[in-house]
């Protein structure tokens, strides 16, 4: 599998408000903001119905329709290399014409919601075959297949496989006129082909607003009871030898009191013998708690400190069946994850929660209407839900549907910013801030990226909408901007053309092309040993992410070759190196490892280009953001 199977695209349709057919895509992370009650946990209810975790209820079905069914169709991509069917054949979704035009598997799930307890029906939307004869192999008996396969004449490598005799038939078929079918799920082989499928699904966890967080609920308690069942199991032969020394002792004494019985009654005495009702239930004696340090309980806390534990919770509860179940991928949806949070405490969530999807295999989806989280936000993550006459309309994150979510939250420009600092990607900010940390151990006169207000640092890659919102409406004040682009090509640079552009604006502004390939070619081989326990040689123009990821991979062991890993896996290891270069090793560089790199000098002109604007430009006074429209250019500036 190319890594994890992941979820794509949402199509829901006639599911309580969402009356037409309405598209959602999703990403790493995808953050659902609007009103209240204008259909973000709606989209939250539909997944969880789609995977299986909660049922159809009649009521779903969109009450201004007159239609009873309701389709949830969910596309994936990130797909198995192969499918095992019919015990030992193999193939491919591809072979079974089973993905859709580009390549996705799109599973489509009808509910007919004019029964009381409403049925469903699972398809493949795919092309697939439609000349007539070979339409519907996968709704084939074996008897039938083999008796095609006859008649068609040709050869089929294993009679016993539907599998073989499907491949067979489909390619003594000629043109197969393939087009977007509905390919049946539920029927004769298709079922055992629904049920490969699901076992490469994503685990579906979602984690509500409204549950309850006392540790005496049961879905707190659940964790702490599996940690004591767990350890239980452990312990089971130790407590049957108890068990049984217990038993044995009881036993002795009822016997010892039916031998004084005989003496008053011995028909009653010999009627009677003891007996154990039932086992011992040890996991009931075991009721856990947790305290802090003045033994004050969780439910004596504050609601936010329970909901973080809760929260916690949740998420060691995923990660336990994923272990246990061995899956690959897990969706995390989480409802307004602010709830009940101090500032501070949202910006360290929405921190998590961004790491978390970044981790192979997770994707993170939530729900916000609160401007300081809804701020921290990656733009490409937001999807705006408005109503709309028939139905509800989900916008994905163009200027203008940003516009409108900053408007609507509240989200507005910093003041007293007087340099835009932009960068390629999230990684070279990390970098720079660690650099420029460093660098004012020696010279404190240079910017602290870090904490100065009058600093803003975007990445061009996409940005959180707070620096969307700055750089929107601050560009239009002619705030001056320094940019730093990689070289990346050493004779013709990326960039180059763009950086000659900033240069010539005549308002201060800057930009700088790397001299050395890109960030990562700054750093020194020695922090690289310290985190990575490998030693490599560091060029200016070598890939650094590529051979530390290589040589990596090589070391653990593995039998395949690095030039065998998929593309996909091979960018996913240089993404997690990349990671930890801008991070762990950039924070242990030193004036010596600058200087021996030949990097010190070209550091400090971007930050001194950056410190020079702070000093020089005037703070421009933003006219008051209530009477100035977000993203226009205010009519006058005193």
């Amino acid at each position: 599998m190319e890594g994890a199977v992941r979820l794509k695209t949402l199509k829901l349709t006639n599911f309580r408000a969402y009356k037409t057919e309405t598209v959602v895509n999703f990403d790493d992370i995808t953050a659902f903001i609007g009103k209240n009650d204008v259909g973000k946990s709606t989209v939250f209810e539909a997944l969880e119905i789609f995977f299986e975790q909660a049922k159809m209820d009649q009521l779903d079905c969109c009450v201004s329709s007159d239609s009873e069914e309701v389709r949830i169709c969910c596309v994936f991509d990130r797909l198995p290399e192969q499918l095992v069917l019919d015990s030992s054949a193999t193939t491919t979704l591809k072979t079974e014409y089973l993905l859709n035009a580009d390549g996705d598997l799109e599973i489509l799930k009808v509910f007919d919601c004019s029964k009381t307890k409403p049925s469903d029906e699972i398809y493949a939307v795919a092309l697939h075959p439609t000349k007539s004869g070979v339409s519907q192999l996968h709704e084939s008996t074996q008897k039938n297949l083999k008796k095609q396969a006859k008649e068609l004449n040709c050869p089929v490598d294993d009679l016993r496989s539907n599998v073989a005799l499907r491949r067979a038939i489909w390619a003594a078929s000629g043109d197969l006129a393939l087009e977007n079918t509905n390919v049946p799920l539920k029927k004769a082989d298709g079922k055992e082909v629904w049920a490969q499928i699901q076992k490469y699904l994503p685990q579906f966890a979602l984690f509500r607003a409204d549950r309850p967080s006392t540790d005496t609920d049961a879905e707190c308690q659940d964790p702490m009871k599996i940690a004591v069942n767990n350890a239980l199991e452990e312990v089971r032969d130790e407590l049957q030898q108890i068990k049984d020394q217990v038993q044995a002792r009881v036993v002795e004494v009822a016997n010892r009191t039916l031998g004084k019985l005989r003496e008053f009654d011995k028909d009653l005495a010999n009627d009677l013998k003891p007996e154990f009702n039932s086992e011992p239930k040890w996991n009931g004696l075991f009721k856990l708690t947790l305290n802090d340090h003045n033994d004050i309980p969780i439910n004596k806390r504050g609601s936010g400190v329970r909901r973080l534990i809760l929260l916690s919770f949740f998420r060691a509860e995923v990660e336990r069946k994923r272990a246990e179940e061995s899956i690959d991928n897990v969706i995390y949806a989480i409802e307004e994850p602010e709830t009940a949070q101090h500032p501070d405490n949202q910006r360290m969530l929405i921190e998590a929660l961004l790491e978390l999807s970044e981790d192979n295999g997770c994707q993170v989806v939530l729900t916000t209407h609160v401007p300081g989280l809804a701020e921290l936000l990656p733009t490409q993550s937001i999807r705006y839900i408005t109503k709309v006459e028939d139905g509800r309309h989900i916008a994905t994150a163009s200027d203008e549907t940003l516009k409108d979510v900053a408007r609507a939250l509240g989200v507005y420009p910093d003041q007293g910013v007087k340099v835009i600092v932009c960068l390629e990607g999230p990684r070279d900010i990390e970098c720079l801030t660690h650099f420029a940390h460093i660098l004012r151990d020696e010279d404190p006169s240079l910017p602290d990226l870090e904490s100065d207000s009058a600093i803003i640092l975007l990445h061009l890659g996409g940005s959180t909408l707070k620096n969307w919102v700055n750089h929107d409406y601050l560009y239009k004040l002619g705030i001056p901007e320094v940019h730093i682009y990689d070289r990346d090509d050493k004779e013709k640079p990326k960039y180059q053309d763009t950086a000659d552009k900033v240069n010539q604006r005549g308002n201060g502004s800057k930009a700088f092309i790397t001299s050395k390939r890109e960030m990562e070619n700054f750093l020194h081989p020695e922090p690289i040993k310290d985190v990575f326990e490998i030693e490599i040689d560091v060029t200016d123009e070598c890939d650094v992410p590529q051979l530390i990821a290589q040589k990596v991979h090589e070391n653990a062991g593995s039998g395949k070759p690095w030039k065998d890993v998929p593309d996909k896996k091979r960018k996913d290891k240089e993404s997690a190196v990349k990671k930890r270069l801008n991070r762990d090793v950039a924070e242990k560089m030193t004036i010596m490892h600058f200087k021996e790199r030949n990097a010190k000098d070209e550091v400090l002109s971007w930050l001194r280009a950056i410190g020079e604007c702070v000093v020089a430009v005037e703070p421009i006074p933003i006219p008051l953001i209530e009477e100035a429209e977000l993203g226009r250019e205010p009519s006058s500036v005193e």
